[in-house]
């Protein structure tokens, strides 16, 4: 196995780091207590406002293709020169790259789906730990497979559904641990179980945007950071004028009885250095992490994302404890020495479900009687691994001939 260059391992390195910064520092605003608007400090809960800026750090992505699609231009006419100074013909005439137009309106629908599924989890993230929220995202391998089978007619192989249920036991373990770590306090474990399904329920949602965009966007030959960029255009847009002045007038909660109320959050921005960095390493963690994530894709293999993505579960579980007992009470998590292991066993058991699924696994090793799907077929579902309410994207190059667009995005 040939050892990875340096630039592999400067990508791997930082979609591990921008992945890990997006959980933490989402959780981060949440933990913040700070003066707002016309009141007393509060916490920042503030999750449809901040899905507004997961929508800006997503509509970044439009640079990153403008300069993905002036590097093209420039080899294409590097290409021409070299040969017209050679007087050489080439075999094979290659036209100018072709590029799709920039505003393709059928991408409004996956934008709602990735603004409902989006928002969803961060309310969940309000009421559950960062870890346990990481942890719970891997539910969407179950919904993606469960919708690519009903509606794209995906046939999957025993691997899939062994490695799914895998998946559903680690899910319980990791709820159980949130639920029963809370049930000192009863309103508290009410809470963290509607988090918990909240959050669940965000990665149906997360898991039926991956068939829509599939079903609709793979034969439009849209590149990753195209679509990703648009989502959050009009992500941005739909936020601006629609979702965050209905949230302010809608009866709730919130300062002043809004529901949600944008105002409020921007004052507590205003009023903290510390909530405005978090709110910054949010933005750019999003734009950042979609860019690594097709990076590595594309220069390995999606199965090493695969493995990045538990990784960043691990990594974000061990700073939140590393900010808890060594800088600040306030931020990151303590681990409960009664139900902790049950959450470690809910992890490894997420872990292996998923290296089930992503045919990382061979049975074939311990059941040799059986016969399973074969080694070409590793990269075919690794998709449903990926997503997150981070947004990330895959883009894997061994699938380039038949599927030009591979559009997953783990929000989250």
């Amino acid at each position: 196995m040939a050892a990875f260059t340096c630039v592999q391992i400067f990508l791997m390195i930082g979609m591990l780091v921008t992945g890990s910064i997006n959980t933490l520092s989402k959780k981060a605003q949440n933990d913040c207590i700070v003066k707002g608007y016309k009141s007393t400090e509060h916490s920042f809960d503030h999750p449809w406002f901040q899905t507004w800026i997961m929508f800006i750090g997503e509509s970044l992505c439009l640079i990153g293709l403008c300069l993905h699609r002036r590097r093209e231009l420039q080899e294409y006419r590097k290409h021409v020169t070299e040969n017209d100074a050679l007087m050489v013909q080439p075999h094979i005439e290659v036209g100018p790259p072709v590029h799709a137009r920039v505003f393709q309106w059928i991408v409004v629908v996956p934008t709602c789906c990735d603004l409902v599924g989006t928002s969803l989890a961060g309310i969940g993230l309000v009421y559950v730990d960062a870890s346990v929220w990481q942890m719970l995202r891997g539910s969407i391998i179950i919904f993606a497979g469960i919708l690519s089978k009903i509606f794209l007619k995906r046939k999957l192989k025993l691997t899939h559904w062994l490695g799914m249920i895998m998946v559903m036991i680690g899910l319980v373990l990791v709820g159980c641990s949130s639920v029963f770590k809370s049930q000192d306090h009863k309103t508290a474990g009410s809470k963290t179980l509607l988090g918990i399904l909240l959050i669940l329920g965000s990665q149906i949602v997360s898991a039926s945007q991956m068939v829509i965009e599939e079903a609709f966007l793979k034969k439009r030959n849209l590149h990753p950071l195209h679509v990703v960029g648009l989502e959050g255009s009009y992500g941005f847009v739909l936020m601006s004028f629609i979702v965050l002045p209905a949230m302010y007038f809608i009866p709730g909660d919130d300062v002043h009885n809004n529901y949600e109320n944008s105002v409020d959050a921007l004052y507590q921005i205003y009023y903290s250095p510390r909530l405005l960095v978090f709110c910054l390493l949010y933005l750019g963690s999003i734009a950042f992490y979609n860019y690594f994530g097709l990076a590595v894709t594309r220069s390995l293999t999606a199965v090493h994302r695969t493995l990045i993505d538990a990784c960043r579960t691990i990594m974000v579980w061990g700073v939140d404890l590393i900010i808890y007992y060594a800088f600040d009470k306030n931020f990151g998590e303590p681990f409960d020495k009664t139900y902790g292991i049950l959450q470690i066993d809910g992890f490894l058991f997420l872990m292996i479900g998923t290296a089930m699924y992503n045919q990382l696994i061979d049975l074939r090793n311990f059941v040799p009687c059986c016969t399973f799907q074969s080694e070409e077929m590793k990269n075919v579902y690794n998709e449903s691994s990926h997503h997150g309410n981070i947004q990330d994207v895959s883009y894997s190059e061994e699938e380039s001939d038949n599927e030009n667009t591979k559009l997953l995005k783990g929000r989250r």
